[in-house]
């Protein structure tokens, strides 16, 4: 009986093995479990260390970088974090190293050392270009739950030992030109000349105060600022102490100031197109700041198509970028390149045209805007009051500043972009719309009398006016000679809202061009509706809402003139003579035809606005404007006059002629001069 027990005791000790055995094995996959899950931590810190390292490099924050280095490695290299973020900032900044980035990072492992190793190409702009990609590596080791980054020049460049420098040597590209469409320079390098102080020729005592005085005066450079450069370290009495640059032929003989012929941008035209080519001037801590891939002693363009063309006007500097040992010898070079001229701009511009519409505009606030009505090419683009650009690019004193800033005729204003309401010369638009809505009849005549009208009571106190009642049956005809206003806000109420926008939206309002000006759309309301038939009468006559630049107008009433046809407007040079231009037909030929008579007529017909053109005895057609705007510091309203007028017969150029605080006719009395230079310079022989 006894060994019947036994027995059937005996698989008791076969479960006891196989619980030990299932418990040992789970003991040994906790553990595997658990120095994996070490193992993937350990893992995730490094690349987390590895990522942030990249990172701030990429922000190029040397201060938190050094943040992440081991401190043995600092002390192994007899470095603190605080030199290390200086020799990054010294060698980074002194190169012009901006953009910098990254490629695939990959983090492994070194089991043997137990740490880890980090692998990473990078790349990055300097002051001669994009650098050839690099091949970086670092290691990391694990201090107290952390990773730190070991330390090593190799960090700046992968090749760099500790005692190696780095050195950039460059040859900047020259400045692109600008020029007009013959190839006459607007904006350039040419020759100049470089004052000078010599300064043992001053003399002493008095005599050294009384030349300096007579340097200041002539050439509007305070004595203080004088004596700030003769008091530098390097100046001694057979010095060359340079002051200022003037053009050829200005070099005054003063005493104690001797020339250099040197280079320097140039503007011919100077005030006469100082709103449209702008001036270039040394970058400053905030252009720095903007682009940090600048430096102190580079000039950019600061207004102007100098500032607008920027990247295709300067040159890329080349150079060389070299590692260098202790002992001065080339260990590698990084980068060489040559370097590359800015691009030759030219314009549409013409520079006899340009100059004498600056003329033409003496002492008025205004601007005038010349078009090819066939190509869209703009010849002119000329805004007065103006200023010298280049005392700007040179260096202007701080009293001839302050009397641009503080003039009330705001010298610095190109008022050919600024958008004023059109007034009269819109109507040019509203009748070819009539005409095509089929709601104007050309013949067909409004009884109107007196000054003022308006629909019905229902205006209460609103109306419209004319400014002479001499005609009382209007048509078309009439309604262009006299410019009556009331004609065409009667032909815009029976057109309608709908039709009328419909024929203004097939000219570009509220569309940007491809000019490089800061010029905001055009605009015929402020959304785009007419909220009531008053906004819908005004607008008829280029008042209401309506706001057009000069360049707008010139560019809009193109179409008159063109037969319907609008080209797409234009200032670079990018196409060939004589390649068609992009266009699109915004009225029919036949009312651009019936408009365009009329205008002619307001120039042969004694009653017409314009008739004073008359004697210039050129195919001319016209439209004055006298638009009205309020002053905020002032009750009642202020005018603006406006002249449009083109070649009639050839359509050679149109002209758009504003002048502020004027009329239609002080426009044309402007103008007048200038239109025979026009018909001379730019029609074809017959």
């Amino acid at each position: 009986m006894k060994r019947d027990k036994d027995k059937k005791r005996q698989p008791n000790k076969w479960l006891v093995g196989g619980i030990l055995v299932l418990l040992l094995v789970l003991i040994g996959g906790g553990f595997l479990f658990s120095s994996r899950q070490k193992q993937k931590k350990r893992d995730e810190m490094a690349e987390q260390t590895a990522r942030q390292f990249i990172s701030v490099l990429e922000k190029q924050d040397y201060d938190q970088l050094v943040d992440l280095l081991d401190q043995e490695s600092l002390k192994d290299k007899n470095s603190t974090p605080e030199e290390v973020a200086e020799r990054y900032r010294k060698v980074f900044s002194g190169i012009g190293v901006t953009n910098v980035k990254a490629g695939n990072l990959k983090v492994e492992e070194d089991k043997a050392a137990g740490d880890y190793k980090a692998s990473y190409p990078l790349v990055m702009n300097s002051a001669i270009g994009e650098l050839p990609e690099q091949a970086y590596s670092f290691v990391m080791k694990e201090q107290e739950g952390a990773f730190k980054i070991v330390w090593t020049p190799a960090l700046l460049f992968p090749e760099m030992e500790q005692e190696d420098t780095v050195q950039i040597t460059q040859t900047e590209g020259k400045r692109g030109s600008i020029l007009d469409r013959n190839g006459e320079l607007l904006a350039g390098e040419g020759d100049a000349f470089q004052a000078g102080i010599h300064p043992a020729a001053l003399g002493e005592g008095a005599d050294r105060e009384t030349a300096l005085q007579a340097i200041s005066e002539t050439f509007n450079i305070p004595v203080e600022s004088l004596e700030k450069a003769l008091a530098q370290n390097w100046v001694t009495d057979e010095s060359f102490v340079p002051f200022a640059i003037r053009d050829e032929g200005d070099t005054p003989e003063v005493k104690g100031v001797l020339y250099q012929q040197t280079k320097a941008r140039l503007y011919p035209l100077k005030d006469a197109a100082a709103h449209l080519i702008g001036y270039v001037s040394q970058v400053t801590a905030e252009d720095i700041e903007k682009n940090p891939s600048l430096q102190p002693s580079d000039q950019i363009g600061k207004t102007g198509l100098e500032a607008a063309l920027e990247d295709r006007l300067k040159g890329q500097a080349g150079g060389k970028l070299t590692l260098l040992d202790k002992e001065g010898e080339v260990r590698q070079v990084i980068k060489e390149s040559e370097p590359k001229d800015g691009e030759e701009i030219r314009l549409t511009l013409d520079k006899n045209l340009q100059l004498g519409a600056f003329k033409a505009l003496g002492d008025d606030s205004g601007s005038s805007v010349v078009i090819d009505p066939k190509t869209g090419e703009l010849l002119v683009l000329a805004s007065s009051p103006s200023y010298d650009p280049v005392k700007m690019s040179r260096g202007i004193s701080t009293e001839e500043y302050k009397a641009y800033a503080e003039d009330d005729r705001s010298p610095f204003l190109a008022r050919y972009v600024a958008r004023y309401a059109p007034g009269s010369t819109f109507k040019v638009l509203t009748g070819a719309i009539g005409l095509d809505a089929g709601t104007l009849d050309p013949n067909e005549r409004f009884t109107i009398n007196g000054l003022k009208w308006q629909k019905d009571a229902s205006w209460g106190s609103d109306s419209v006016t004319r400014v002479s009642d001499s005609v009382t049956e209007v048509d078309l005809r009439s309604a262009y000679l006299t410019s009556d206003n009331i004609y065409f806000a009667m032909q815009a109420l029976k057109m309608g809202g709908e039709a009328f926008k419909k024929g203004l939206d097939a000219f570009p309002f509220g569309e940007k061009t491809t000019l490089p000006l800061s010029l905001k759309p055009a605009q015929y309301t402020d959304d785009g509706t007419f909220s009531s038939e008053k906004q819908l009468a005004d607008t008829a006559y280029g008042q209401g809402q309506v706001l057009m630049s000069a360049i707008d107008q010139a560019w809009f009433y193109s179409a008159i003139a063109n037969e319907g046809i609008l080209p797409e407007v234009s200032l670079l040079k990018e196409k060939e003579t004589g390649e068609n231009p992009e266009t699109v037909q915004v009225i029919s030929a036949e009312a651009a035809g019936t408009v365009k008579k009329y205008l002619k007529e307001v120039v042969t017909d004694p009653k017409g606005t314009a008739h004073s053109l008359a004697d210039l005895s050129l195919p001319l057609a016209a439209k004055t404007g006298t638009a009205e705007f309020k002053r905020a510091e002032k009750e009642g309203n202020d005018t603006n006059g406006f002249l449009m007028a083109f070649d009639a017969d050839q359509t050679r150029f149109l002209l758009v002629s504003m002048i502020e605080d004027g009329s239609g006719g002080d426009a044309v009395k402007a103008s007048k001069p200038y239109l025979k230079q026009l018909y001379e310079e730019i029609r074809q022989p017959e």
